[in-house]
């Protein structure tokens, strides 16, 4: 048996660094079947991508190609914004149902899920890397190759939309407050 190549050693701690990461943030995303499936492709893309250091960061580019991986599904994701949203609003008649109205209230309220159903792509994208994902500005724009710029102006426009559908109410103020 063949001793590991660096560049194997180096993929391995690049998976055993942030595969829980990046599995966290999809399944935040999309169904956990999903994200199960699409937190391995992840790197898979990355191996046959090649990291180069003129990328930035390791973490950014793995974020990057995971958001790209979650466009492709991103009807999936739509759809589950929605579904959560109609959860909620339901009145639980069986089991299943209130098992599912309460993980679905666990997770968002009716009315994020439903406002970020309602953002566009580019926006959702920006917000959720860095709410789920924790990114930095400068992070979010080195996964997604955009300015940073853009990255603020979108976060402000989606801000905007989601206090609009909470009733211009900061929840975490209120919590603060209260």
């Amino acid at each position: 048996m063949s001793a590991p190549t660096p560049l194997r050693t180096d993929l391995d701690r690049i998976f055993d660094a942030h595969f829980a990461e990046i599995h966290r943030y999809i399944a935040r995303r999309l169904p956990a079947d999903v994200a199960d499936d699409l937190a391995a492709e992840v790197f898979l893309v990355a191996v046959k991508g090649g990291y180069e250091s003129s990328r930035g960061e390791v973490r950014s580019w793995l974020y990057g190609i995971a958001t790209n991986l979650i466009a492709r599904h991103r009807r999936t994701e739509i759809r589950r914004w929605k579904a959560l949203s109609r959860t909620a609003e339901r009145e639980a008649e069986s089991h299943e149902d209130t098992t599912l109205a309460r993980v679905a209230a666990g997770q968002l309220t009716t009315r994020i899920a439903r406002a970020l159903a309602g953002l566009n792509r580019g926006d959702r994208d920006v917000v959720l890397l860095v709410a789920l994902g924790g990114l930095t500005h400068l992070e979010v724009a080195a996964a997604l190759e955009i300015p940073y710029g853009t990255v603020a102006s979108r976060l402000s426009r989606a801000r905007k939309q989601l206090r609009k559908a909470l009733g211009e109410v900061n929840p975490l103020k209120e919590a603060h407050d209260g």
